[in-house]
């Protein structure tokens, strides 16, 4: 098959993770995948490249927006994303989210081109997601509608849906999409590149005591997810003065002004891909700290399959798909979404560490198997051909 991936994100942020690691597999099994993304500084003109080590076209598209703008809402980038693809040739389109410069090019597609249409749904935006989280009143209140509008209108215009989790699964259907043209399609895990190094070996290598409590997230975080996040972690400090708070990659929110005690709080900034596989195993636990909010509720965050696949237990709060994920498979705690009850649950694993070694073993296991990248592809690959046939065996995935 020759799939288009369109993307609104910028090139390495976000999305953009989820479509790559697919678009690689998909590869593999030897079909023709473009994944094309939004770049970073390009304005006027398109950039494409050829991985050769993984066979995937990556292409750029220009945007005249700036900062968060930047973010697939550009009159140019969408109609510049028609005019550079109607020179291609494709058997089938995936949309992840359906923002103007991402589902206007897969409609012409769809309707000028008679292509297959699969609507990727991995965020909760509009009404009562994400949106609420920002601080500004004024553009909630502008925002809201907007985002609201493009999230949903379009979900039954798609010849197939995927979706993260079932609380997405379940908007779906009220939204009019039928039920057997969905198929739920979590994250994987990337087991070739993230590995349970041994935690003392780690620690010396980027240089962090061996004798230390470290208590490890990764990448950005809502503002009041950090505020959970933090008041636990000022509980576990006073019962265990040993614990420090690890923030690997790149994190949006101040946290070392969040918490009682900001010498306690490593923060490493943005880093390559083989530096977070060495922070990350560095860690006793990890920590998932969502509030209970419809935007946590309508997620499935990438940095949970990180945790998985260095092999370390994670604490996280019931929130959404998380509940039943951790009941289901044991690879640690859930907590209340309240600071006391997750400050709770780490220090429990943080004074058990055989029962965190058999954790972690449990999920590296699962990364490996169940929630492989390869895995979901071929999952993935067998709903592009009930797409492209009509033809429905009533699959639901992971």
């Amino acid at each position: 098959m020759r799939v288009l991936m369109l993307l609104y994100n910028l090139v390495g942020k976000g999305t953009y993770w989820r479509a790559l690691q697919l678009a690689r597999s998909l590869a593999k099994r030897g079909h023709s995948i473009t994944v094309l993304a939004t770049s970073r500084e390009r304005r006027l003109h398109f950039g494409a490249r050829l991985d050769v080590q993984t066979g995937v076209t990556l292409v750029e598209s220009p945007d005249l927006l700036w900062g968060p703008l930047r973010s697939g809402w550009d009159p140019w980038d969408a109609l510049s994303r028609i005019g550079w693809t109607r020179k291609q040739q494709f058997d089938l389109v995936h949309a992840f989210e359906s923002r103007p410069t991402v589902i206007f090019p897969s409609l012409y597609w769809q309707r000028c081109r008679n292509t297959r249409l699969v609507l990727d749904w991995c965020d909760w935006f509009g009404r009562g997601g994400s949106v609420e989280e920002r601080p500004n009143p004024l553009v909630r209140s502008v925002l809201r509608p907007v985002e609201t509008f493009f999230e949903e209108h379009f979900r039954s215009y798609a010849d197939g849906t995927t979706v993260i989790n079932t609380v997405l699964h379940q908007r779906a259907i009220a939204l009019g999409v039928p039920p057997q043209t969905i198929l739920l399609l979590r994250n994987g895990s990337d087991v070739e590149n993230l590995h349970p190094h041994p935690r003392a070996e780690s620690r010396k290598e980027i240089g962090l005591p061996v004798s230390e409590l470290i208590i490890g997230y990764v990448g950005s975080i809502f503002y009041r997810d950090a505020v959970l996040m933090a008041r636990a972690f000022d509980i576990i400090r006073a019962a265990e003065p040993r614990a420090r708070l690890l923030i690997a990659g790149y994190c949006n929110q101040p946290i070392e002004r969040l918490v009682s005690v900001p010498e306690a709080v490593y923060r490493t900034g943005s880093l390559r891909y083989d530096e977070l596989d060495l922070y990350l195993a560095a860690c006793d636990v990890c920590l998932l700290p969502l509030c209970d909010s419809l935007a946590n509720r309508g997620r499935w965050p990438l940095k949970l399959n990180d945790f998985m696949a260095v092999g370390r237990p994670v604490v996280a709060t019931a929130v959404g798909d998380m509940t039943t994920f951790l009941q289901q498979y044991p690879i640690g705690l859930l907590a209340r979404d309240e600071p006391q009850d997750l400050a709770a649950k780490v220090l429990t694993l943080l004074a058990a560490p055989q029962e965190r070694e058999a954790m972690g073993r449990l999920a590296r296991h699962l990364a490996e198997t169940v929630f492989t990248w390869d895995r979901l592809a071929e999952q993935l690959e067998s709903f592009y051909h009930q797409v492209l046939e009509g033809i429905w065996t009533g699959q639901t995935g992971v």
